[in-house]
């Protein structure tokens, strides 16, 4: 399938089996070439138009923040530096373009008050029926993970019940993000949740097939996607529903699964002046994005 439509299609196209073969995701490389790609049908563009000015009015007419066009620009830039090894052209025109500053991002952090209250309302809004309790009761074990223990949402999903030790009161978790093990400290309310959640897996199931802690009754593993539907669907329900929104260079996020770590955050370091730039950088990427405050 021919991805691209300008002169250069071929040589993205080879790019791109290029970096595949190194191992990186193809889906990211092909929507940011695509949006070059048809600029360059747009201006009717030759090997000659490819000067600082032409890839300035190009990052221009993106209608995206500044790190997303930063993001786009640094993926072209890398496209012709292959074009370089191919020795299609001499230098790249992209090499002297500073990035654009990226905006400020401001989390949204729920107080103790709305934690307790979006906890509250999950368990209002399960699922009764045979089809979805255990999915719904798994994703209030996730979002309770998420508010008493910090865990990231990534990390709750992925859970194997050997990970889960209930006489220590402790999850070791493989791998976070940044590639390091950790053995998180769970409360005495939270163990006993997560012990109603496996006798309830064992009145559900005859013989368990799956090894993750967090299942639906298919024994399928809980989704992000699933996740994603029950946060929305509460935080409507607690009235506590706001859009992200930007405001000239910083970005206000709306409440989300990572505004619970943050909560977490700020619980553990109450004497510490909670501020965009710190959460942002030690907790993490912030993608739904209104305000800071903690209880």
């Amino acid at each position: 399938m021919k991805h691209f439509k300008s002169f250069l299609s071929t040589h993205m196209e080879d790019f791109i089996e290029y970096r595949l073969q190194l191992g990186y995701s193809g889906k990211a490389m092909v929507h940011h070439l695509k949006i070059f790609d048809r600029y360059v049908v747009k201006k009717n563009a030759i090997w000659a138009s490819f000067n600082p000015l032409f890839f300035l009015e190009f990052r221009t007419s993106l209608n995206y923040e500044n790190r997303s066009k930063n993001m786009g620009l640094r993926m072209v830039k890398m496209f012709f530096n292959f074009l370089i090894r191919k020795d299609l052209i001499q230098e790249n025109p992209l090499l002297e373009i500073a990035q654009l500053p990226k905006n400020q991002i401001v989390p949204f952090i729920f107080s103790r008050e709305e934690t307790d209250l979006l906890i509250n309302g999950i368990i209002k809004l399960m699922r009764k029926t045979e089809q979805f309790y255990l999915g719904d009761f798994s994703a209030y074990i996730s979002f309770l993970l998420m508010a008493r223990c910090g865990l990231r949402i990534s990390e709750t999903l992925n859970l194997l019940k050997i990970n889960y030790m209930p006489e220590e009161r402790t999850i070791y978790i493989e791998k976070t993000k940044f590639k390091k093990d950790r053995l998180i400290p769970i409360p005495k309310s939270v163990v006993a949740e997560i012990n109603n959640l496996l006798n309830l897996r064992r009145l559900f199931f005859d013989k368990e097939d799956n090894p993750l802690l967090l299942v639906k009754g298919n024994q399928t593993k809980l989704s992000k996607y699933y996740m994603d539907l029950r946060i929305k669907e509460v935080i409507k329900y607690i009235n506590l529903d706001q859009p992200r929104k930007v405001i000239g260079t910083t970005n206000f996020c709306g409440p989300s699964h990572h505004s619970l770590r943050h909560y977490v955050e700020s619980r553990t370091m109450p004497n510490v002046i909670l501020n965009a730039k710190y959460i942002y950088e030690n907790t993490g990427d912030c993608s739904n994005n209104n305000k800071i405050h903690s209880a």
